[in-house]
């Protein structure tokens, strides 16, 4: 229900939007060459390699390359819902608990040393899930590189 609540959102936020705006287009060859650049241009203490794909209104898509060996601070959203898709690789991720050592890094997000709790999964290619406003996330024992898309929107709509 609330993939479909997220889904009815975004497609009036596309047809509300200017129509002269046109939202932006990511290829298959885009992402192809961001995985070389996280590949070639990462720092080597550098363990997450992101690039901004795409904005559009209240939307942003979010290019994300997690390397194996220190997993990255978990955070909470607070007004925003984030979709995930995983690209290639795998890992685990944490979805809810409460964050350790929690601070505020903006307005609207806080992170943490690590989470309290919270279920864990495995995730792979191919896996797709949704991560609500609100809700203390965490991606660790990375295998290999963990590459996924991420859309960040506003909180999703219960019915």
């Amino acid at each position: 229900m609330r993939l479909a609540s997220l889904m009815i959102l975004a497609a009036a936020a596309l047809l509300a939007a200017d129509p002269a705006v046109q939202p932006n287009f990511v290829s298959a060859a885009d992402v192809a060459k961001l995985i070389q650049r996280a590949n070639t241009e990462r720092k080597p203490d550098q363990i997450n390699f992101t690039q901004r794909l795409s904005v559009h209104g209240t939307y942003r898509a979010t290019f994300e390359s997690r390397k194996a060996g220190k997993a990255t601070n978990p955070n909470i959203h607070e007004t925003d819902t984030e979709v995930v898709y995983v690209l290639d690789g795998a890992g685990m991720l944490t979805l809810g608990g409460t964050l350790k050592d929690e601070k505020r890094t903006n307005e609207a997000n806080r992170s943490g040393s690590g989470i309290n709790g919270g279920d864990k999964r495995h995730i792979a290619k191919g896996d797709f899930f949704i991560i609500p406003e609100g809700v203390a996330h965490a991606f660790t024992d990375v295998e290999g590189t963990l590459v996924i898309i991420s859309l960040h929107g506003p909180k999703g709509v219960d019915k």
